[in-house]
Formats: structure tokens, sequence, C-alpha cells
């Protein structure tokens, strides 16, 4: 009677074990859980409610590889309900990666303030500044709204600022879609990268196009690049290497943006 009590006991036991190993988060790629409190643990948010970029996937691959390259796991979702304090709080930082318009409810925009309030990181890439027009603190988080952009593609040279270029890079022709915003927020944040004037005629902001910044204005750090819409940007290496510094400086790895 007692060992077929303990088999039966045993029985139930894998059960469980192997039912919970079955159960994961349907909202995150590849689908499994956060690991609590892991400093090393990136969320990749891709929601859009507007313009949806084909480059997405390409963008979401790529923050894969490069966290992976850096000893960080990214996760990528496009649930807007993970926006909550326990699970911000499993992250060292959150990319908004080619969201657009407003992709979180007040409940949701409240607990992400909370989160970059008490240390949490905010990396932006590209049409993270065409999101969030009703929300004056994410403006102010990702330090300008998107404005315009020209027709088409445009190959414009991009210097980096102080220092913040890749080994040995001071500026670098690209192409892709430049975009101008609704003002310019060099007083507000430290620039990494501008786009020299010269090089883009059909640009609307003057003497000083600032495209990649960041700044801890809001308790946590607040990176951001204006770059990223074609997806064959992503296979160049100095774009790649600029992302790889956005994620090190969000999550902590990195004293300078």
């Amino acid at each position: 009677m007692l060992a077929r009590m303990i088999r039966c006991l045993l029985l139930t036991s894998a059960c469980v074990v192997a039912l919970a190993g079955c159960v994961s988060s349907p909202a995150l790629e590849p689908a499994q859980q956060v690991a609590g409190g892991a400093p090393g643990r990136v969320l990749v948010f891709s929601r859009t409610a507007g313009f949806r970029h084909d480059s997405i996937p390409v963008t979401i691959d790529t923050l894969r590889t490069l966290g992976a390259q850096s000893g960080l796991t990214v996760d990528a979702t496009e649930d807007a309900t993970l926006f909550d304090d326990a699970t911000l709080a499993r992250y060292a930082a959150v990319v908004f990666a080619q969201t657009t318009r407003e992709v979180l409810a007040p409940t949701q925009q409240a607990a992400f303030e909370r989160y970059v309030a008490n240390g949490g990181a905010f990396m932006g890439v590209h049409a993270a500044a065409d999101s969030g027009y009703t929300w004056p603190w994410y403006g102010d988080l990702v330090g300008a709204w998107f404005a315009r952009h020209p027709d088409g593609l445009q190959t414009v040279r991009v210097v980096f600022e102080n220092g913040s270029g890749p080994a040995g890079v001071q500026d670098w022709r690209v192409t892709d879609e430049i975009y101008d915003y609704r003002r310019n927020p060099r007083p507000q944040v430290r620039v990494i990268a501008s786009v020299d004037p010269a090089s883009h005629p059909s640009g609307g902001m003057g003497d000083d196009h600032p495209i990649a910044w960041c700044h801890t204005n809001a308790g946590g750090r607040a990176w951001y690049t204006g770059l990223g819409h074609d997806a064959a940007l992503f296979a160049d290496p100095v774009f790649r290497a600029h992302l790889q510094r956005g994620l090190l400086w969000s999550t902590g790895r990195a004293e300078v943006c």
C-alpha cells in the first residue's frame, strides 16, 4: 500500500511539472517567462497603431543578436498589458522599436513612468518618435516628436559627436529615411549624432539637425536614434555598433552613451 501511494505521488508531481513546462507567456517571443530581477534582460516593444514599418522583424532580430553578443537576453512583444509594475521591474531596459501612434493605455503609461522614474531605462528606435502624441511625458522621454520626412530615402552625412561613434568613425554616409523633429532636442539632451545640413538639402531642421541622443531627465536612462527605417541599414556595421552602444548604455554596461 505504501509503495502504491509513493508511486501515485511521483506520477502526480511529474504531471504537474510537465504541465508547468507547457505554460509560457504567449506575448513574449521566444515564448518564455522573464527571469525575475535579471539585470541583463531587455524587452523590445514593437506595437503599432499607425504606419507599420517593414523593418520591424529585422530590428528585433538585430537587437537579439547584439544583445546576445553583450550578454543580454532580449524578449519581444506587442502586448501592451505587459506594462505593469511587476513585469517591467524584471527588465533592465525597454526598447520601443518602430512603435507608432498611441500604443499604451493610461494605466500602462503610468506604470512605464514609474518604471523610468525608479531607474528603468528606455531605448527608442526610429519611429519611437512617432508615438505617444497625447502623452506629454513620453515626448520629453524620447526627446522630440517626429514632424516630417522627405519622400523616399535620403543619403546624408552623419557626424558622431563627443567621441560617440564606433572606434575610428567620426562621420558616416548613410542612406535612410531622415526625420525632422517638432523641436531641436539639443538643449535638453546629450547629442550623440547629427546630420550634416549641407548633405541634406531637403531637411527642415536648419543648421543643427540632431539624429541620435541620450539623457537621464526622467530618472532612468533614455537613448534614441532616428535611424532604422530601411531594413537594409541593419546590415551596416556602423549602425549595428551604434545600436549596440545604445543597448550597453541603456542597461548600465557602458558609462558613456
